[in-house]
C-alpha cells in the first residue's frame, strides 16, 4: 500500500510539472491566424449563447461588426499575451462590467511557488489611485511612507499616463458610466500592469515630488531576511528574560480573549492587521452620527454584524447614518438584501425575475469548461436535482426566459430595528454591482442623501449572480461572462448610467496628501447646520 501511493504521489507530481510546462509553451508560442480567429469565433458563440444582456448598450450590428474587424485585423502569428491585448478592447463593447478577458500568465510547478512564497515584491507594497489625469500612489503596505502622494512619471521606459490609458481599455463598465474607469484602473494598476507584462523581478519606477523627479528600483527580496532577524532579536531576548509562567486563571483569561478576537474577527470580515471589510463606529463625543464603511459585500458571515449595529443604533437613539460604499465592489445579493432591510421604512420587492438563455442555468455554471473534474463529478451526479430545481424556477415571458430568486423577489417588510434618523451614503466610480443595486434602491425611495460621484455600476441592473468561466482552446484566455440579469424594480431614463449622487464632489490628490475626507467633510458640515 506505502509502494502504491508512493508511486501514486510520485505519477501526480510529474503529470502536475509536466502539465504546467505544456500551458507556458502553449501560452508562449505564436498562434497561427486561423487559431486565432477560431478563438475570436468561439468566445462570440458563448456570449451570443448565455449572455442574456449581450445587446444592451451596443446593437448587435455594432458587435459583429466589431469581432468581425478584429478577426480581420489578425494578420499574423501572435502569442497569448499580444492575442489578449488585442481580444480585451473589443469585448468591453458589451458594455457589461461582469464580463472581462483575463491574460494567460506563467504558471508555477509546486517547488516554484513555494520558493515564491518566500519572497515578496516591493512593488506589490504600493496602493495607486488615478486622479486628474495623473497615476499617484495613494498608500504603502510597507516601512517607507514617504512615497505617499507621489506621481508616478514612468515604470521602466513606459510614461504612466500611457500605461493607464492603455489599461483602461481593456475594461468595460456597466452601460456608458465613465467613473468606474479612473477608479478602477487605479485601485487595480498592479493587476493589468501584471496582465499586460507578465511576472517579473525588479522594476524601476520614476517619481515625481513637488519639482523633485527621482527613481526607485523595487524588487523580489527574501522574506528570510526579516525572519531571522526577528528570530536573532527572540534569541537574544530568550536568554536574558525567561517566559513568565501563566496561573490557571490566566490561561483560561488568555484563551478567552482569543476566542472573543477569532469571533470579532469572523464577524466583521477580517482582512489584513487592523482593517475589516465591515466597520461601525461613532463620530465625536456621543452617539449621534455612525459611519458604517463596508468594503464588499462579502468575507465571511453578515447577518450577526447588522443585527448588532442597528440594534445598537436604535439604543443609542442615532440621529444621523453615514453610510460608506466608496471602492465597495459588490458581493452577495443575500447581504444587501439584509442591509437594505435596516435602511428601509417601507415594505419592498429586493429584485425581480432574473432574464437567462437558459432554463438550467446552473448546470451552464458548474459545467464550464474551466470547472474542475471533481465539480463536474458531482454536478454531474446531482443534475438531477439540479436541473428538475431550475427547470421549476425559470419560467418563460414574452418569448424570453426568467429565473425567479424567491426569496428576494417576494415582497418583505422592514426590519423591527431599521434605522429612523437620516441617511447619507457615500459613493464612487468603484461602487460597482452589488453596491450599485443597494443604492438604486435607497436613491428611488428617496432613502438617502448621496455623495461624491457615480457609481460604476448601473442603476438599472447588471448581469451577474452566477458566471460561466470560460477558455479559449488555442490562447487559454479566460474569459468571464454572467448568466443572469439582477436588477431592482426601480427603472430610469436614460438606460446605461449609474447612480448619481445629490452633491457631487471629487477628491483631489492635495486632499489625499492632507488626509482630508473631502466627502466625510461635506456630510458633517451638513449635519452641523441641519443640528444649529
Amino acid at each position: 500500500m506505502k509502494k502504491f501511493l508512493l508511486v501514486f504521489s510520485v505519477l501526480c507530481f510529474v503529470t502536475s510539472c509536466t502539465s504546467v510546462k505544456t500551458y507556458n509553451e502553449q501560452i508562449r508560442s505564436l498562434h497561427t491566424v486561423e487559431d486565432l480567429q477560431n478563438d475570436i469565433d468561439k468566445l462570440y458563440r458563448q456570449l451570443k449563447k448565455h449572455h442574456p444582456k449581450l445587446y444592451q448598450y451596443t446593437p448587435k450590428a455594432v458587435l459583429d461588426f466589431k469581432f468581425d474587424s478584429l478577426k480581420t485585423a489578425i494578420k499574423q502569428p501572435m502569442n497569448s499575451r499580444e492575442f489578449y491585448k488585442k481580444l480585451a478592447p473589443v469585448v468591453t463593447h458589451v458594455r457589461q462590467g461582469h464580463v472581462s478577458v483575463g491574460s494567460a500568465n506563467k504558471r508555477f510547478t509546486r517547488k516554484e511557488r513555494k520558493l515564491l512564497k518566500k519572497k515578496k515584491f516591493e512593488f506589490y507594497d504600493l496602493d495607486f489611485e488615478y486622479l486628474n489625469n495623473k497615476l499617484y500612489v495613494k498608500n504603502t503596505r510597507g516601512k517607507d511612507s514617504s512615497l505617499i502622494g507621489n506621481e508616478v512619471l514612468k515604470i521602466e521606459n513606459d510614461l504612466a499616463p500611457n500605461l493607464v490609458e492603455t489599461f483602461k481599455t481593456q475594461f468595460a463598465t456597466d452601460g456608458y458610466n465613465t467613473t468606474l474607469h479612473n477608479r478602477f484602473v487605479g485601485k487595480n494598476f498592479k493587476t493589468f500592469y501584471y496582465r499586460n507584462k507578465g511576472f517579473v523581478d525588479s522594476l524601476k519606477v520614476t517619481f515625481k515630488n513637488k519639482d523633485s523627479v527621482f527613481t526607485k528600483t523595487f524588487k523580489r527580496l527574501k522574506k528570510e531576511d526579516k525572519k531571522v532577524e526577528n528570530d536573532s532579536l527572540k534569541n537574544d531576548s530568550a536568554k536574558t528574560v525567561k517566559p513568565k509562567r501563566l496561573t490557571k486563571s490566566e490561561k483560561k483569561a488568555k484563551r478567552i480573549a482569543r476566542k472573543k478576537k477569532k469571533k470579532f474577527n469572523k464577524k466583521h470580515g477580517y482582512i489584513s492587521k487592523n482593517k475589516y471589510t465591515r466597520n461601525l463606529n461613532f463620530i465625536g463625543n456621543d452617539s449621534t452620527i455612525a459611519l458604517m464603511k463596508i468594503r464588499a459585500f462579502g468575507n465571511g458571515p453578515y447577518k450577526a454584524f447588522y443585527k448588532e449595529s442597528f440594534a445598537k443604533l436604535d439604543s443609542a437613539k442615532t440621529k444621523y447614518f453615514i453610510l460608506d460604499l466608496r471602492d465597495n465592489g459588490g458581493g452577495r445579493i443575500a447581504e444587501i438584501d439584509k442591509l437594505y432591510s435596516y435602511l428601509t421604512d417601507k415594505n419592498y420587492q429586493f429584485i425581480t425575475a432574473s432574464e437567462v438563455k437558459s432554463r438550467v442555468p446552473f448546470m451552464t455554471f458548474i459545467m464550464s469548461n474551466t470547472s474542475s473534474t471533481s465539480r463536474k463529478i458531482v454536478g454531474g451526479l446531482l443534475s438531477p436535482i439540479i436541473i428538475t430545481h431550475n427547470l421549476l424556477k425559470t419560467k418563460k415571458n414574452a418569448g424570453k426566459l426568467y429565473y425567479k430568486f424567491n426569496n428576494f423577489s417576494k415582497t418583505k417588510a422592514p426590519n423591527p430595528l431599521h434605522f429612523k434618523g437620516k441617511i447619507y451614503v457615500l459613493i464612487n466610480g468603484n461602487s460597482f454591482s452589488a453596491s450599485s443595486l443597494l443604492s438604486t434602491h435607497l436613491k428611488a425611495n428617496k432613502r438617502a442623501v448621496f455623495v461624491g460621484e457615480e457609481t460604476g455600476g448601473a442603476y438599472n441592473g447588471t448581469v451577474a449572480g452566477i458566471y460561466k468561466l470560460y477558455q479559449l482552446p488555442t490562447t487559454k484566455l479566460k474569459v468571464r461572462m454572467g448568466l443572469m440579469q439582477i436588477e431592482a424594480p426601480q427603472k430610469q431614463l436614460p438606460d446605461g448610467y449609474g447612480v448619481k449622487p445629490d452633491i457631487k464632489i471629487i477628491p483631489t490628490i492635495k486632499d489625499r496628501k492632507l488626509k482630508i475626507d473631502t466627502e466625510l467633510k461635506w456630510v458633517l458640515s451638513d449635519i452641523e447646520k441641519t443640528s444649529d
